[in-house]
């Protein structure tokens, strides 16, 4: 009786660690870079070009503007 009162508490112990100590294995990481952004997941990689920014002068009222979209 002594030995499974032993065997019980040890896989209760055990049992109680995995379940507080759990990480999710699901993550996913993002990061931004000077020329393009990536994430990477359980599923694999992906990395993605950030779109080049297109500037164009107008005239707005006799005044030259730079708009940048």
């Amino acid at each position: 009786m002594r030995s499974f009162l032993l065997v019980a508490a040890a896989l209760l112990a055990f049992g109680t660690t995995m379940t507080i100590e759990s990480t999710d294995a699901n993550a996913v990481v993002c990061a931004r870079g000077v020329v393009r952004a990536g994430c990477a997941g359980a599923r694999g990689a992906v990395v993605v070009r950030k779109p080049a920014v297109v500037c164009r002068s107008v005239i707005v009222k006799g005044v030259k503007v730079r708009r940048c979209t």
